[in-house]
This record gives structure tokens, C-alpha cells and sequence, in this order.
């Protein structure tokens, strides 16, 4: 783009640019050559170059006014010449202030961080589709290393190290570092720790790594909205000068009178960090991520492509395979397996009014306590999934976990809570590790918001002087001992064929057994009949009616209005696990007959256990 033109505010060049990269990016493979924030580290990356970002919108700044023209005065020739002030944080020196040709403009700053909860897998294939050089630049190094040595940036670390992911369950206490960056736990000069440790990332998940980013939005940003997941391709901003200017505001924050200034000390660190921990992104092109599984293509989103077809002819198959895989790790329970294969494809389709359509929370009860079953199962779980979390429900991590979000107007900025997650995230929830006491404030508060993601998929963010519900769509799955203390959309009660004091051996059979090729069949299956439409047919439709009247012809105290629609929500989920994009009459009996199976084992649950229902 020639310099002439982008002095001419009125050249259009703006727009062309933003759609140069937009057509190039969507070309095949193209968005491969450009290196990623999630996987090559920061000083790796060259400064003003073309970077990608996968992330979530963990909080919206307020817009900002920037130069969009400004003039600058040539120190040799003392000639001005107009410059473009935008997808930059940091003006050219000799700035003619007085100038009537500058432009004022505004942007909006969202703060991003990498997809929490994402799986070791996801990142480690992610980053091997890359075809960007990985290597350090050395254009700028000088620079770099010194800021490196001064008060804020650790960046000196192993590539390697930044990918590492946290994979088992996490403990509360570990909850209140998550600001601490990766960088940190490799060998560094104190100064540069204790330097890191005063920027709280603002991590939704404990023990998270990776870097977050402030986003510089320019159009259309009304489109974005808290908790979108989206990839962000923009120019890479890490000037040291952004720190030393943090730098310069914080030191004289406490000599200025505070009516100077609109912005607390402490919102002026959390809303200006250090480049080098929060680099800048100013953002050319974005797409929302309505999945974040690398092994499905970009095509696999658009209904009716050749992809979905050729997926869907082999899913019955796959299925099966994975149904045997599943009954294996439920300890030889066939039944509990097709409900936790329904359970992982569904997903909250729509909203009728409050009502959240195609939820399915499972509640898998007489979970055995041998052998930390239930974290290993979440282990297996993590490993098919591409988002998820394990939260074992201590009543130490309910009392002092902060799940729900806060908003904090001292800094300005929205504080994350565990439950800020991506949609169709798998929340894993431990109730097992239950144990007797008294539930504080706190933890009163985290059960009730758990309450309302499995009921609404929707709980209340604390903005303090009111409460906000945010909706989102996340995959529930408790495992307890006995009936769960939290609501369910379905419970089964885990038979088990393997005997306690053989469950340690069972368990590490499956680890030997899973094959890589095996475990990415089963994770493009997983994600693909996510993405399948469904629709009845009014012929269906009408069988489906006969059927519930003549079932309560009977007895009409052994089917309800609730009963019916979790029939319909399994022969939904059941028809898409096969790769059917309607429900047929013999789909219909299918989920019939596995809801009859299920109720006559909890039938009989109750009987031998006497009240538990």
C-alpha cells in the first residue's frame, strides 16, 4: 500500500487492505502461514507483522480515541506530511498537535485470552497444521533484549514451555494464581517475576497459560459479544514504549491531583499492562469459532457440504466403535454409555422464550470411589473433547472459588470466574469428592450459579450494585455416588461389571489400548454431529402424540409433559449420533425403548436403596 494513499484519508485504502487479507486469509490453507499468539512465543514474533489469535472475550473495555490522521514534521527537511494513525498504538515523533488536518477516531479494546479449559490434543494440533517459520526474528532483538532486562518482560523461555497444558483437576488455591504467566515458571531474573506478578492476566480457569492480548476493533464491533470465542487475525503491536508509558502514568499516578486525571491508578494498570506480557492486536480480520476442533476443515461448518455428507455416511460406524470404547471405560455399563455419547453431542440449538432447547445434563451416579475413577474418567473425557474442565466440588474449592464473574470498578475491568467458558465447553463436576460442613456465602452462591447453567444454561455475572444474567452453553456432566445434589436433565445409575478391588487394572488397560488414530475418529464424530441440522416431519410429529396419549391412557401418573420432552431431546440426540438429520418412526421407538430401560433401572435403584430417588 504506497504512502500516498494512506495519507489520503479518502483514498479507501482502509477497506481495500481490510479485504485484501480477508480474501487472501480465506483462500485454502493460507491462514496456516501465519504464526499464532496460542503457539509461538511472543519474542519469536516480529513486531508489526500479521499474527493470528484463538480466543475468547473475556471483557470490553470502553472505546478509545485515537489520531486516525495526524501530521508530522520532518526533523531534516522540517516538511509535514499526513500519517495514518490507525492499526498503531504509537504515534511518529515531530506530531503537530496544532494541525487542522488531524483526524480523531475511535476504536474499541476488548480483552483476549486463549480459550480456557482448551485440550492438550487441540493445542498440539494446532500448532503442528502451522507452517510458519518458528524461529526468532532478529530485526528487532537489540531492542527486545533490552526491554527484556528492564522491569516487565520475561519473555526468555522455551518455545516448548508455552504449550505446555494444564491437565488435571486443579485445587482452589491454585485459583488465585491464575495471573502468573507460563514465562514465570522458567528461570528469570527476580526483578522480572516480581515485575510479572503485579499483571493479573485475569485467567478464567486456574493454572491457565498462555498470553493474553488487548484487541483493537476498528468496525463493526457491535457484532462481538462477551464469551464469543473468534480467531483474530491483525497487526502485532509490543512496542516498549506502551510500558514505559504505563510506567510513567503509575509512578505519577500518587502526585496528581485525582480530578486530573479520568482513570484510577489501578485502572490504568489493568487497562495499559506491559506490552510484553499484553501485547496489542489491532485486529484487520476475525471469524467466530463456532467449534475449536483442528481436525474437522473450515467447509465442515457449512451445512450441506461435501464434507458433512462423506462424515455423516461412516458415523454409524464410528459410532459403534466408540459406544464399545465408552461401555469399556464405564466398567462394561452399555447403557451408560449411550446416554454419555447423547450427552457429549448435545447442544443448546435455541432459545424458546427462557427455555434452552437441546441441553442435555447427565448425572452419572454410583460412580465408585476406588482408584480416583472419577478423575480419570475426566481424563479420558479431556482427551476427546476439545474444550473442558474438571471441577472436583471440596467444600473448600465451593467456599472459596470464585466461578461467577465480577465486576471490579476500581480497575474497571470484569474480574473472570471459573464459568466464563467458551460455549460447549465440558464441565466435568466432581460431586464424589463431596464431603460434610457448612457452605459459606460463597459457596452458597457457586452451587446456585452451577444450578442455573444446568437449568438455563444462564447465571447471573455480580456486578455488584445489580446482577446480570449472561447466557451460555456449556456441557454439564456430574459424577457422584449417589442421586446428585445439583439438578439434572437425566440420571443413570452406573452398573458396574468389574469388581472394586480390580478397578485399578481395569483403568490402566484402557490407556494401553486407545490408539491416536482411533481417539481422532472419535473427536471428528463428536464435533460433527454437533453441527448436524434436525428436523421432524409433521407425519412424526403426529405419531409421536398418539404414542404419549396412549401411554397415559393407562397409567397417567407414569408418563408427564417432562418425561415426553426428555424422550424427544434423546430421540433427537440419538438420531444425530447416527447421522440422521431427522427423526424417523424407528428412531422414535429406539428412544423409547432406552428411556424404558433407563427408568427400570432407577426404578429399581430406588427400590433396593430405599427413599434416594
Amino acid at each position: 500500500m504506497k504512502a500516498a494513499s494512506q495519507n489520503n484519508p479518502n483514498s479507501g485504502w482502509e477497506a481495500k487492505a481490510v479485504e485484501f487479507f480477508k480474501d487472501h486469509l480465506n483462500e485454502k490453507d493460507a491462514h496456516t502461514w501465519v504464526p499464532s499468539l496460542n503457539d509461538v512465543p511472543l519474542h519469536y514474533l516480529k513486531p508489526n507483522s500479521l499474527v493470528k489469535f484463538r480466543c475468547l472475550i473475556q471483557d470490553m473495555f470502553d472505546p478509545e480515541f485515537y489520531m486516525g490522521v495526524y501530521e508530522a514534521v520532518n526533523p531534516s527537511t522540517r516538511d509535514k506530511v499526513l500519517r495514518c494513525g490507525k492499526y498503531k498504538d504509537v504515534t511518529e515523533c515531530g506530531v503537530d498537535f496544532n494541525s487542522k488536518n488531524t483526524v480523531t477516531a475511535e476504536r474499541q479494546t476488548f480483552y483476549c485470552v486463549p480459550i480456557p479449559g482448551e485440550s492438550p490434543w487441540v493445542k498440539e494440533c494446532y500448532a503442528g497444521l502451522s507452517q510458519a517459520r518458528d524461529v526468532p526474528s532478529t530485526s528487532y532483538a537489540p531492542a527486545r533484549q533490552k526491554r527484556s532486562y528492564e522491569e516487565d518482560d520475561d519473555m526468555d523461555t522455551q518455545p516448548q514451555k508455552q504449550r505446555e497444558p494444564h491437565a488435571g483437576p486443579q485445587t482452589a488455591s491454585e485459583h488465585h494464581g491464575n495471573g502468573d504467566c507460563k514465562r514465570q515458571e522458567t528461570e528469570a531474573p527476580s526483578s522480572q517475576v516480581a515485575s510479572a506478578s503485579r499483571v493479573d492476566l485475569n485467567f478464567p480457569l486456574p493454572g491457565e497459560k498462555g498470553p493474553s492480548c488487548l484487541l483493537k476493533v476498528y468496525e463493526d464491533w457491535d457484532g462481538f459479544k462477551l464469551n464469543d470465542a473468534v480467531e483474530v487475525f491483525g497487526i502485532l503491536s509490543v512496542s516498549p514504549a506502551l510500558s514505559a508509558l504505563a510506567d510513567e502514568k503509575d509512578a505519577s499516578s500518587s502526585l496528581l491531583d485525582p480530578a486530573d486525571s479520568m482513570e484510577t491508578a489501578e485502572e490504568q494498570r489493568v487497562h495499559s499492562p506491559p506490552a510484553s506480557l499484553v501485547p496489542r492486536l489491532h485486529m484487520l480480520y476475525a471469524k467466530p469459532l463456532p467449534h475449536n476442533n483442528p481436525l474437522l476443515p473450515a467447509a465442515a461448518c457449512e451445512q450441506n457440504s461435501a464434507y458433512l455428507s462423506s462424515t455423516r455416511s461412516e458415523m454409524a460406524t464410528v459410532r459403534t466403535e466408540l459406544l464399545a470404547y465408552f461401555t469399556h471405560i464405564l466398567l462394561g455399563d452399555a447403557l451408560a454409555a449411550e446416554y454419555l455419547i447423547l450427552h457429549l453431542i448435545s447442544n443448546v440449538y435455541h432459545r424458546h422464550d427462557v427455555l434452552p432447547l437441546g441441553k442435555f445434563t447427565l448425572n452419572l451416579s454410583g460412580c465408585p470411589t476406588e482408584a480416583s475413577y472419577t478423575e480419570r474418567f475426566y481424563q479420558i473425557i479431556q482427551q476427546l473433547v476439545p474444550s473442558s474442565y474438571y471441577l472436583g466440588m471440596t467444600l473448600q474449592n465451593m467456599n472459596q472459588m470464585r466461578l461467577v464473574p465480577k465486576k471490579d470498578y476500581v480497575a474497571n475491568r470484569l474480574v473472570s470466574g471459573a464459568l466464563q467458558l467458551a460455549r460447549n465447553t465440558s464441565l466435568f463436576l466432581d460431586e464424589s469428592r463431596l464431603e460434610q460442613g457448612q457452605l459459606d456465602t460463597t459457596g452458597v452462591r457457586n452451587v446456585t450459579a452451577l444450578g442455573n447453567v444446568i437449568s438455563w444454561q444462564k447465571f447471573d455475572y455480580d456486578f455488584n450494585y445489580h446482577q446480570m444474567g449472561i447466557p451460555c452453553n456449556i456441557n454439564v456432566l456430574i459424577a457422584s455416588e449417589g442421586r446428585s445434589l445439583l439438578p439434572s436433565d437425566c440420571r443413570i445409575h452406573l452398573q458396574s461389571q468389574v469388581a472394586p478391588s480390580d478397578v485399578e487394572e481395569y483403568l490402566r488397560s484402557i490407556h494401553t489400548q486407545s490408539q491416536a488414530s482411533q481417539l481422532n475418529k472419535f473427536r471428528v464424530y463428536l464435533s460433527v454431529a454437533r453441527l448436524l441440522d434436525y428436523s421432524i416431519s409433521d407425519e412424526v410429529t403426529k405419531s409421536v402424540e398418539d404414542d404419549f396419549v396412549e401411554m397415559r391412557k393407562d397409567d397417567p401418573q407414569s408418563i408427564s409433559a417432562e418425561d415426553l420432552h426428555r424422550m424427544l431431546v434423546v430421540a433427537r440426540l440419538l438420531s444425530l449420533s447416527l447421522g440422521q438429520t431427522s427423526l424417523s418412526r424407528d428412531g422414535w421407538l429406539r428412544a423409547k425403548h432406552i428411556e424404558a430401560l433407563r427408568r427400570s433401572r432407577m426404578e429399581q435403584h430406588k427400590c433396593v436403596n430405599g427413599n434416594e430417588q
